[in-house]
């Protein structure tokens, strides 16, 4: 990439880990961002801090092999790879988002109740890895799932979100926040939510 380009995109990694960061969809060192740019791989840094990203914390690497830079790549790195061969996706949020992660232990999917939720996402599947961060179970499932979502939950961990850029899986990220919290919202106000769920994705 020419510098400016690289500028470009380090200015995208940083608006959006902070974006994410001040909306609650992380803490102070979860989740991590990629880009694929031709046959090469830019990642978050392992441990690097998504609100607070310096041009240090972005890390090139190859899409297929290592090179010097994995060493310092985020530990979900494979899963990263695996989703960019499997899929067709240009950019990959992956955020620890608490109220959808709350639902992803109850629900095999998650269904809106919401219309705008419901409208760009239809639905969200739950997908269980009973290998934690960064595992070969991970690499196999998640990028299976999401060859027909653009966003997926994983049991107990956080959502996995695809796009063409880093712009559109923040999008497909907070609109899962939004439905997860809405869903919590309207339990707690008494509502039939599996009633919701059936009328609205049937309307859908």
């Amino acid at each position: 990439m020419s510098k400016y380009k690289a500028d470009d995109v380090i200015k995208r990694f940083q608006h959006v880990g902070s974006a994410l960061y001040q909306r609650g969809l992380e803490n102070s060192h979860s989740g991590n961002l990629s880009v694929k740019v031709g046959n090469r791989l830019l990642i978050t840094r392992r441990g690097s801090q998504l609100g607070f990203l310096s041009k240090e914390d972005i890390v090139e690497t190859g899409l297929e092999k290592d090179d010097s830079g994995i060493a310092l790549a985020s530990s979900e790195v494979g899963v990263h790879r695996a989703i960019y061969r499997e899929t067709n996706a240009l950019a990959i949020v992956h955020t620890h988002q608490i109220a959808a992660t709350a639902l992803s232990f109850l629900r095999d999917e998650i269904i809106p109740i919401d219309v705008e939720g419901g409208y760009i996402l239809r639905k969200i599947p739950v997908v269980t890895c009973k290998e934690g961060s960064g595992s070969k179970e991970m690499e196999e499932k998640i990028p299976q799932a999401l060859k027909d979502y653009k966003i997926i939950m994983l049991k107990g961990h956080g959502a996995f979100a695809i796009g063409d850029h880093l712009e559109e899986a923040w999008h497909y990220s907070e609109t899962l926040q939004n439905i997860a919290n809405i869903i919590f919202m309207v339990k707690v106000m008494g509502g039939d939510i599996e009633q919701l769920q059936e009328r609205d994705l049937d309307a859908w």
